[in-house]
């Protein structure tokens, strides 16, 4: 369903930015001014392929399609605007891979960050003889986090496993594949004609040399490991690179000048951490999409394996980008709201799906904090942060007769929350030696102050809402933008990010979710053997 908010017409001197969010629910364009103003935006939502039992796939021209009628909507009614743009900047979700031929042209639809094929054929090149460490070849591993700051996740949710899955079942398919493009590379490959890939949106590679920000490229010795060739993978450039003009036939087409300036932008996760106005060593935020992740920048390469926690290039010159990844966040609620609370009949009533989730969160206000003693673990993909399982799964544990659809609403925000705190624990850690007594929470989950609330209180932070959650990745695509186009610094970006409220813990909330929190971590040590009896991997061939 089309969606679009409208603010005040614009000064006309004012310089903007189109910025481009492409997430996994579908595409938001806004119109930002380097002030962190957005003055209007609009979405177009973007269909899901479900696979076989691991497959997850977009079409990118649904993308193409979903960018192209977003911005037409901003930038159609009014000439003057149109003239303020000085550059267009993407965001997108990462760990997605997209093969396209020499011109252009996806030859597949996009393996997606969801998408598990790939994990036997990542396992196989991640490990060594007889002696492993967690599934790596010491040796492997030891090279991995030398260079990268990290190693292919086991699960194949990200390019280094969707490739591996492509060259063992789809050898034709890779023959005639010119490059593999993650999200980012492929908006920007048809904004500009260029093959070009960021430095975080290479990463997921696992082939790149990460040491020295001013020299991010591939490594011989990876890519042999991988079995990737370096001729199909893009040249790497900074996000705040110019990497050219707007195409004619796509200038032309949203009105806009041919010499509109490209900046190469960044991947969800870095786009974030600009946007919220977490730039500051140490400072964290908290994106809840689809799937959630705590980051926080800090100025040297380091990584946690034992909690997957790892620093990596990011839209900063100067610095890494620590990252902890939660598989499921709002998709819990949309499976919630999908398969549980209404039937497919009723959410084809578009009237129906604009105030679904504000319903949720009021009636989750009204139920006693700890769900009257349910809990649910929100591992509807498996896990990745603090631990990389893909075979876990969501479950609700100590259900009665006596509990109501309220306390199920309420145990899912909670069991997202008490996920949080989980990864929260080794991303503190992680950060020591910085201030990190409060977060800033993003994306549209932010928007809810209910769940803000019992964030503070579950983790005993206090929690930063924006005025417009929803909006970070636009306003940190315009922000790399500014700076690249040398109108902003990134020391400027704090104080263009405005803050609606301050949410404090309370503390007679502490033992209540001490206690659950607890338990949470139980059921996880109990149940993941279980699990993962229960949920073998098994070899993907199609």
């Amino acid at each position: 369903m089309p969606v679009a908010v409208q603010a005040a017409s614009t000064p006309t001197s004012e310089p903007l930015v189109l910025a481009i969010d492409l997430g996994t629910s579908g595409c938001k364009c806004a119109l930002v001014g380097l002030d962190g103003t957005v003055h209007a935006w609009s979405f177009r939502a973007v269909p899901l392929h479900l696979v076989g039992d691991a497959g997850v796939e977009q079409d990118p021209q649904d993308w193409w399609r979903a960018f192209l009628d977003a911005a037409q909507e901003l930038l159609a009614p009014d000439a003057a605007r149109r003239r303020q743009v000085v550059a267009v900047c993407c965001s997108s979700f990462g760990e997605c891979t997209v093969p396209v031929d020499a011109e252009g042209n996806a030859l597949s639809r996009a393996i997606l960050w969801l998408d598990m094929r790939g994990a036997p054929a990542i396992r196989r090149r991640a490990r060594s003889g007889l002696f492993n460490i967690q599934g790596y070849g010491p040796l492997k591993l030891a090279r991995w986090l030398r260079l990268t700051g990290g190693a292919p996740s086991l699960s194949g949710k990200d390019p280094a496993g969707h490739m591996g899955w492509l060259y063992d079942h789809h050898p034709s398919l890779v023959a005639r594949t010119h490059k593999f493009l993650n999200a980012l590379d492929f908006m920007n490959l048809r904004l500009t004609g260029r093959f070009c890939s960021t430095h975080d949106s290479a990463l997921t590679t696992w082939a790149t040399d990460n040491r020295d920000l001013s020299r991010v490229r591939y490594d011989a010795g990876l890519l042999k490991v991988l079995g990737l060739e370096r001729d199909k993978l893009p040249d790497i450039v900074h996000s705040t690179e110019v990497i050219g003009s707007l195409l004619p036939a796509v200038a032309d087409a949203l009105g806009l000048p041919r010499e509109t300036r490209v900046v190469a932008g960044a991947v969800d996760n870095s786009a974030a951490a600009v946007g919220a106005g977490t730039v500051r060593d140490g400072e964290m935020h908290l994106y809840l999409g689809t799937s959630s992740w705590l980051g926080a920048h800090v100025p040297t390469k380091r990584t946690d394996l034992g909690s997957f926690v790892a620093s990596v290039p990011c839209a900063l010159k100067d610095r890494y980008l620590a990252m902890a990844m939660q598989s499921a966040a709002c998709s819990n609620l949309a499976f919630l709201r999908d398969r549980i609370l209404f039937h497919p009949d009723e959410l084809l009533r578009d009237e129906m799906r604009p105030d679904v989730y504000q319903v949720l969160d009021r009636i989750a206000e009204r139920v006693p904090a700890g769900a009257r003693g349910l809990i649910y673990t929100p591992w509807l993909f498996g896990e990745r942060t603090p631990v990389d399982d893909k075979t876990l799964r969501a479950g609700v544990f100590n259900l009665s007769a006596e509990h109501t659809r309220e306390d199920l609403i309420r145990a899912f925000l909670e069991g997202v929350a008490l996920n949080t705190r989980w990864m929260l624990e080794p991303m503190l850690r992680f950060v020591r030696g910085h201030r990190a007594d409060a977060f800033t929470v993003v994306g549209g989950g932010g928007q809810s102050d209910v769940w803000c609330q019992m964030l503070a209180d579950v983790t005993g932070m206090a929690v930063r809402q924006p005025q417009a959650p929803i909006q970070a990745n636009a306003l940190g695509a315009a922000f790399i933008a500014g700076v690249g186009l040398g109108e902003l610094d990134y020391a400027d970006v704090p104080a263009r990010c405005r803050h609606r409220k301050l949410f404090e813990p309370r503390t007679a909330m502490r033992g209540l979710y001490d206690e659950r929190f607890d338990t949470f971590r139980e059921l996880h040590r109990r149940l993941a053997p279980m699990y993962r009896r229960l949920n073998r991997p098994q070899e993907a061939t199609t």
